[in-house]
């Protein structure tokens, strides 16, 4: 051994001992810290390594019509995923997706390939695979593919009554419509199961479970037959005249039931948008959304306030001033000429100028009142996103030419559901109904909760409504709405035309909201039916009426309506004429005026008096007033009430002949 070499020998020992005495010190250290001070730490990670959870999300309830017809249901599908981190190869998982699924190789490899470059831990490849793309997944026996349960909302009935069910998102959450005003009954309440999963995250064992709790099931008013029925006709209607939108109201006048709300253009909830036009179709839910101005429908408004407060009766002769009027620097014209008219005539002609006289005769404060009371610039109630509460102007801010031109309607908004409610104050006596969807809800125990009824508010005499049908029905009869005529039943109602308004160019256009808005029978309405086209290029009478004349039809007879007149087919046209004087108020607004055919067909007989021919007059002594103004209506007989309480003196007396059309005079006393 060379001399020093010893010593040195023993300083690299030395050096080497403490070096590993360092490194065994570190280690150690790094034992406790990891061991003892920053184990739940790491134990936490190793847990989150190896233990997942997966959501079970719940069952939405099914959504039904009133007969039990499925209208929205949940299916349970599978989707699948990979972690792109596991799989083989981008090129083999592409490959086997693309000939399992049919999906485009190219696209999938690459997407694969920049995952994986980017140590992304997940992705889904499909969702909402069919039965069969499952079982063929499952086939391949691959433990990176990974099939995961989801929910998936499905509407077996396409694109029927979609406005009014909506739809779910991606998460199964309401997105529109009822799905949405009602996600916190029909949604339930996601679970979730925790799993033990190996280095290959395959699955090993549950170790905690938490089960989804399924949504209850609703039960809607609505009518599948009636409903495809409204939306058939509407649709046909609405494209046939070049229409933008529409939409038709179905409604029980008694209950407030809905029995179809249908709204044009239509969407299938089960197919996603292509683009932001399609997406935009379904937030226009018209006949709640969408207020417009309602035009000569509202004129029912008019003469029920004037019947109401003042001294007019039907037969009043209103001063129609040879069909032109001057309001505040500006001329109003009826497209008729026509002297004057009895109040009658004025709602079956659709005089704008007979309107306003009546409106000047109510007033304004009197006139604001009722409008209020029929419902309008209120929201219904109904459950529904968005529901529109239209436009009326407080009194202080009317202008001089608000009271013509609201009693007209104009200067305010509605929308169709809120026609319907008001049209079924005439057609249930006078009471305010709150408009229903939901008949009743289930649990998911089986328990059926029934959804209740409000109360309806009583905001006319009955003797009034039951006056203002026969007004509506000679509407029907020789007025603007023959084309609504029934066949087998009575019908009233009442056509609206206003100019659309044009902002940009701030006049009124040559396109209409064209509407009717009608009940049958006339002696016991069964059925409202409010139908508005938005975009015509014709009059209420013309395209709307007959809309109303076929839904009506099958509405009345798939509820078992007994008919009440006899079966007549109906004849000659619209009263275009009297109908061209919905829209009138061009003139007002400094507009074009429309051209129509100046002759009218003649006044057709009332069904109603054809039956009475030859019978003669019964005993009304003993009846309250109700009693003796509904027989009056059925038998076509015009009644001059005097006083109030029972019925204790008639003119013509009991057994007279009785003439269509008649009238008698009826004394009421305590």
């Amino acid at each position: 051994m060379a001399p020093g070499a010893g010593p040195r020998a023993s300083r690299v020992l030395g050096l080497l001992t403490a070096g590993f005495l360092f490194w065994a010190l570190v280690l150690l250290a790094r034992l406790v810290q990891i061991q003892w001070i920053r184990h739940p730490e790491y134990a936490e990670a190793a847990r989150r390594q190896h233990i997942r959870e997966l959501p079970l999300p719940a069952p939405r309830g099914s959504i039904l019509d009133r007969n039990g017809s499925l209208l929205a249901a949940s299916l349970a599908l599978e989707s699948v995923s990979v972690d792109p981190r596991y799989i083989p190869s981008p090129e083999e998982a592409a490959r086997l997706f693309s000939q399992t699924l049919g999906l485009p190789y190219g696209p999938l490899r690459d997407k694969l390939a920049e995952l994986q470059r980017r140590r992304a831990g997940f992705v889904y490849i499909k969702r909402r695979l069919s039965p069969e793309e499952s079982r063929r997944l499952r086939a391949l026996g691959k433990s990176w593919i990974q099939l995961t349960p989801e929910v998936v909302r499905h509407y077996p009935k396409g694109k029927l009554a979609a406005h009014l069910i909506g739809t779910v998102d991606f998460e199964q959450k309401g997105a529109l419509g009822l799905e949405l005003a009602f996600d916190g009954t029909v949604g339930g309440k996601h679970g979730a199961v925790k799993v033990v999963s190996d280095v290959w995250r395959r699955l090993v064992q549950p170790v905690a479970y938490e089960a989804p709790q399924p949504g209850s099931s609703l039960a809607l008013t609505v009518d599948e037959r009636i409903q495809y029925m409204a939306e058939q006709e509407l649709e046909a209607a609405a494209r046939a005249e070049g229409c933008s939108s529409g939409s038709v109201v179905v409604m029980n006048p008694h209950t407030g039931e809905l029995l179809a709300v249908a709204t044009y253009p239509g969407f299938d909830p089960n197919v996603p948008p292509r683009d932001p036009d399609e997406a935009r179709i379904r937030f226009h839910n018209y006949a709640v959304s969408v207020p417009f101005e309602p035009g000569s429908v509202f004129k029912v408004v008019t003469l029920t306030a004037a019947l109401e407060t003042t001294d007019l009766r039907p037969e009043t002769i209103v001063n129609c001033g040879n069909g032109r009027i001057a309001l505040y620097g500006r001329v109003v014209h009826d497209h008729h000429p026509y002297s004057a008219l009895s109040v009658a005539d004025v709602l079956a002609k659709s005089s704008n100028i007979g309107a306003i006289q009546i409106g000047l005769k109510v007033g304004e404060r009197r006139l604001y009142e009722y409008v209020r009371k029929f419902g309008f610039g209120q929201r219904t109630g109904l459950p529904l996103p968005a529901e529109s509460p239209g436009r009326v102007r407080p009194l202080e801010r009317w202008q001089k030419t608000s009271l013509p031109s609201v009693a007209m309607g104009h200067e305010l908004s509605a929308t169709t559901i809120q026609l319907a409610r008001a049209v079924s104050v005439i057609a249930n006596g006078g009471l305010l109904v709150k408009p229903r969807i939901v008949l009743w809800r289930q649990r998911p125990d089986g328990v059926i909760e029934r959804e209740p009824a409000e109360k309806p508010i009583r905001v006319l005499k009955p003797e009034t409504a039951f006056l203002m049908r026969r007004l509506m029905e000679g509407v029907v009869l020789h007025g603007t709405g023959r084309a609504a005529r029934l066949d087998g039943y009575s019908a009233a109602g009442k056509t609206g035309t206003a100019q659309i308004y044009d902002p940009v160019a701030r006049r009124y256009t040559h396109f209409y909201n064209a509407s009717f808005v009608g009940f049958a029978p006339v002696t016991e309405p069964a059925i409202v039916v409010a139908v508005t086209l938005n975009g015509a290029r014709r009059y209420g009478g013309e395209v709307a009426a007959p809309v109303f004349r076929k839904v009506a039809m099958t509405a009345l007879q798939l509820m078992n309506v007994p008919k009440d007149i006899p079966e007549t087919a109906p004849t000659g046209p619209t009263d275009l004429d009297a109908d061209a004087n919905d829209v009138a108020i061009s003139d007002f607004s400094q507009g074009p005026e429309p051209e129509v055919p100046e002759a009218a067909p003649p006044p057709a007989e009332s069904p109603s008096a054809r039956l009475v021919a030859g019978l003669s007059v019964p005993d009304f002594q003993g009846l309250p007033l109700s009693a003796v103004l509904e027989r009056a209506l059925v038998l076509g007989l015009t009644v001059e009430a005097v006083g109030s309480g029972i019925a204790r003196e008639q003119f013509p007396p009991p057994g007279s002949p009785l003439q269509p059309g008649g009238r008698l005079r009826v004394v009421f006393k305590p």
